[in-house]
């Protein structure tokens, strides 16, 4: 058995973006090289075992959203893309993302989808204060469950 889901991103974002933002986002979605300084997801620890035999927590980042080709699980092809819009009355950015994800990566992920929702245009939001990012599907369900960042927190499956 394996916990394996299908993420899918859809959402616009507001010309409000900073090049170093724009810089980490672009690495998160495999389209760019990793920043020298990452402030949207800034922590990746991992345990690993010193040659001294003791654990010690090291910072390994790594980008989010960089899946590319043939799905593990889910079907279909991994990807990640990023569009400058100027449509009028508004300018920004689209972002579309269709990656496979371990429940062990929410957490991480879910600090980028955070980022993202407060960055997404009006046409996001929901009637609750929630913001619609995407949707999430268990790799054997035929549906996927919508996706919303409320309050700071991804509505992740229990």
């Amino acid at each position: 058995m394996s916990d394996i889901y299908e993420l899918m991103i859809a959402v616009d974002l507001r010309d409000e973006i900073t090049e170093q933002e724009l810089a980490e986002l672009s690495w998160h979605l495999g389209i760019g090289p990793q920043p020298e300084r990452l402030s949207i997801v800034a922590e990746f620890p991992v345990v690993v075992e010193a040659d001294s035999g003791i654990l010690v927590i090291e910072d390994d980042p790594y980008p989010l959203l960089a899946g590319r080709g043939a799905a593990w699980r889910v079907g279909g092809v991994l990807c990640s893309a990023l569009a400058t819009r100027s449509d009028p009355p508004w300018t920004g950015w689209s972002l579309t993302s269709r990656q496979e994800i371990h429940p062990d990566e929410f957490e991480r992920v879910g600090e980028l989808l955070c980022w993202l929702a407060t960055r997404a245009h009006e046409t996001h939001q929901l009637g609750d204060g929630a913001v619609g990012i995407g949707s999430l599907r268990f790799y054997e369900a035929e549906i996927p469950d919508v996706l919303q960042v409320k309050s700071g927190q991804v509505n992740w499956p229990t």
